[in-house]
């Protein structure tokens, strides 16, 4: 059995590390440099940075600022925000990243999922989908939309054919954040995320909604993800990773431990 991941998540917005609830509301609270050190040696599976602006601000990431993390950390890396072309990807890999994350772009031309794979390899594309929990319809059946530009613009795509599809494509992991959830500390969305992990082979990140270290054991149990993402949980120190990863274990959840 793989072990479960533990995956702090840097939202970063004009080079500081912020957060929101609900992709609202966000207030800075760090160096997005320094947070990843301390994550990486509190015993982090992996690191997600995302430019929560470059893509509603139609401009690439901040390459020098994926620099300066690559620096500090030796645990895979996943950079999301801004990466639309082969070239974009290209840059984010040579300035150290071990993964690349696509959201908005890859709605809005999905080849370059496959391009990517074809070019990197499909385990450096993670596909992140912003979702939101709607009526069921004829167009979204499963109840849940695919949401684009940092939770601006919805897309009247249903969230469950486009994982299968990203999967198709080539991507080799999905990271789900359910919006309704986001920064919430009132746990993740169980129901969204065991929908896409029983439907796709690619391992499944549960994002959005971590309060507390039971919580994650659910995202991982309850949920089937391979992993839980977290924010808010150890951005304003309620917890370390530690005992994150103390919790889970004595729950009977397999996790890496370095200490």
């Amino acid at each position: 059995m793989l072990s479960k991941r533990v995956i702090p998540c840097l939202d970063v917005r004009d080079g500081k590390l912020t957060k929101g609830v609900r992709f609202q509301g966000n207030v800075d609270i760090g160096d997005p440099v320094d947070t990843a050190r301390r994550y990486y040696e509190e015993g982090a599976d992996e690191i997600v940075f995302y430019d929560i602006t470059a893509s509603h601000e139609g401009r690439g990431i901040m390459l020098r600022v994926v620099e300066k993390v690559a620096g500090q950390i030796f645990i895979p890396f996943s950079v999301g925000g801004g990466i639309s072309t082969l070239a974009d990807m290209r840059d984010v890999l040579l300035a150290g990243a071990e993964k690349i994350s696509v959201n908005s772009a890859a709605v809005k031309r999905p080849e370059i999922i496959a391009e990517g794979a074809a070019a990197f390899g499909s385990q450096c594309i993670v596909v992140g989908m912003d979702v939101l929990r709607v009526p069921r319809t004829d167009a979204i059946p499963s109840g849940y939309e695919i949401v684009i530009h940092g939770g601006r613009k919805r897309t009247g795509m249903d969230a469950l054919w486009w994982a299968k599809e990203a999967e198709h494509l080539g991507a080799g992991e999905l990271c789900v954040n359910s919006i309704d959830a986001d920064g919430t500390k009132d746990g993740y969305e169980l129901t969204l995320t065991r929908l896409i992990a029983d439907h796709v082979r690619v391992p499944v990140i549960a994002s959005g909604g971590a309060g507390s270290p039971q919580h994650m054991v659910e995202a991982v149990t309850e949920g089937r993800a391979s992993a839980a993402l977290i924010a808010s949980i150890v951005h304003y120190g309620n917890h370390t990773i530690v005992e994150l990863k103390d919790h889970m274990a004595r729950s009977g959840v397999r996790v890496r431990r370095v200490w």
